[in-house]
C-alpha cells in the first residue's frame, strides 16, 4: 500500500501566473531600451576626450603601425562622402569623411538608449529614436537628450580602402 494523499497539490492561481508572464516581459522590454551610458564598447580607443580614432589618409588611432595588419574591410574610401559617411550595421560602426581625406569611425549605437544612429549629412549624425545628434568629426554630443559621446572605433586606411582595426 502507498501513503500518497489523493488530494491534488494546490497550483498558483491563474491570476498569479499571468502576473509573473507580465511582469518578466516588461522587465525583458525596459532592459532592452534601458539607458547604458557607460562607455564599454570593445572597440573604444578613448572615452569622451575628443581623439580621433582614425585621421587622415594613413589610417590613425591606435592602431596606426599595423596599417597593412589586416582587418574586415568595411568600404572604399570613394563610398564615404565628405560631410557624410555610412553606418556599417553588422559590424556596429559607423564611418566619416569629417573633412576631405580624413577618415573617423565611431559605435552606431547611440549612448542615449542604444538605437543605431542612421543618418550622416552636414558632418552630423542623428539617431532616429529620439533625433540625438553627434558630431561626425569626434563622436561628441551635438543635440541631446543623449549625453554621452559616441565611443571611437579604430579603423585603418590602406590604399583606398577602409578597414576596421
Amino acid at each position: 500500500m502507498t501513503s500518497e494523499s489523493l488530494h491534488p497539490v494546490p497550483a498558483p492561481a491563474r491570476r498569479t501566473v499571468v502576473a509573473a508572464v507580465g511582469t518578466a516581459g516588461l522587465a525583458v522590454a525596459l532592459t532592452a531600451c534601458g539607458s547604458d551610458n557607460k562607455s564599454s564598447d570593445s572597440t573604444s580607443s578613448t572615452s569622451g576626450s575628443g581623439a580621433s580614432a582614425s585621421s587622415g589618409g594613413t589610417g590613425g588611432g591606435d592602431n596606426a603601425a599595423a596599417g597593412n595588419a589586416g582587418g574586415t574591410v568595411l568600404a572604399k574610401t570613394t563610398d564615404i562622402p565628405e560631410g557624410g559617411g555610412k553606418v556599417f550595421e553588422s559590424q556596429g560602426v559607423v564611418v566619416t569623411q569629417p573633412t576631405a581625406g580624413t577618415y573617423k569611425a565611431f559605435s552606431s549605437k547611440c549612448t542615449h538608449q542604444g538605437c543605431a544612429v542612421k543618418g550622416i549629412a552636414d558632418n552630423v549624425i542623428t539617431c532616429p529614436c529620439h533625433n540625438s545628434q553627434f558630431s561626425a568629426t569626434d563622436g561628441s554630443v551635438k543635440k541631446g537628450p543623449a549625453t554621452q559621446p559616441l565611443a571611437a572605433a579604430n579603423i585603418t586606411v590602406d590604399g583606398d580602402s577602409i578597414k576596421l582595426a
